[in-house]
């Protein structure tokens, strides 16, 4: 397993590397477009071939589309919509302006894959942001439709049969997933892409809280998991936690996330020794399922 070991992405026929490019960070560190250019253009010198941004994530698809729209043929460009000004919004006229807003941004006429943004199950059932999505790609502004989500939903998503993709979240410190959706996933054909797959490496905190709250929760839990690979330095503990993740069966590729350009030559030695042993993975699962708590479901 490598950097750019190549899955195959569901019924897509899309082949993608282990690895893609997860553009939160950039958007929400305040990365300066001069930084997301290096950043990317390394990335996809790397081997990298997916690029996966979001309307809500401040400047990131602007700046994905100024750093390298040029190289469109290199790779493949999913991006999420229903979080205008960061709030839900799902109707099929939002919708559709958003995507056409992400389009200008991207600076292209078409994504790969527009993915609905953890809408609910609710909206879900309502059909109308499905509708949405299907009419989007008979406009030609998306090859695929998918959902990001989790729990429930996420599992409405896929039985309905519409989508041809997931994203969700998995990693050592969430592993609802691998029983809940992932089977259904494999079953229907559906590519997957894992978001958060190091638990924002949220071990890094100790034992003092960390201030930014989006690592509260993953933090909380690895303080009861208490794993003995996360004693060890960060490197082999984050490279333990990315090879758990993507050695689950039915995962095509795993979003890491970074504004720092010289971390890709590092992700790209952190697969080198492949899947984890039978015995790690035991340990991991069976650790999670003696203690992991009723209310320990997927996170957005």
């Amino acid at each position: 397993m490598t950097l750019i070991e190549k899955r195959l992405f569901g019924k897509t026929g899309m082949q993608v590397t282990a690895l893609g490019f997860g553009g939160a960070e950039i958007g929400y560190d305040g990365a300066t477009p001069e930084t997301v250019k290096e950043l990317l253009n390394s990335a996809l010198d790397a081997g990298l071939n997916i690029v996966d941004t979001a309307e809500c994530y401040k400047e990131s698809e602007e700046m994905v589309g100024q750093a390298i729209s040029h190289r469109c043929d290199e790779y493949h460009l999913f991006t999420k919509c229903g979080h205008e000004d960061g709030k839900g919004v799902w109707t099929k006229p939002s919708l559709l302006a958003s995507i056409e807003r992400s389009l200008k941004r991207l600076r292209t006429d078409r994504v790969d894959l527009i993915q609905l943004h953890s809408c609910g199950e609710e909206e879900l059932r309502r059909g109308e942001v499905i509708e949405a999505l299907q009419e989007a790609r008979q406009k030609g502004y998306a090859r695929f439709i998918g959902y990001s989500g989790d729990g429930e939903a996420a599992k409405f998503a896929i039985e309905c049969a519409q989508f041809d993709a997931l994203q969700t979240s998995l990693n050592v410190a969430d592993q609802q997933s691998i029983d809940l959706t992932l089977p259904l996933a494999r079953q229907h054909n559906m590519g997957v892409i894992i978001k958060r797959p190091i638990a924002n490496a949220a071990w890094r905190y100790g034992d003092k809280a960390p201030e930014e709250t989006y690592h509260t929760e993953y933090w909380r839990r690895l303080q009861l998991l208490d794993y003995d690979f996360t004693k060890k330095p960060m490197h082999e503990a984050v490279a333990a936690a990315l090879r758990f993740t993507l050695g689950q069966p039915g995962v095509s590729v795993a979003i890491v996330g970074t504004s720092k350009p010289g971390r890709w030559s590092e992700n790209a030695g952190l697969l080198q020794d492949g899947p984890l042993s039978a015995a790690e993975e035991e340990a991991i699962r069976n650790r999670w399922k003696e203690v992991a708590q009723v209310d320990w479901t997927g996170q957005t």
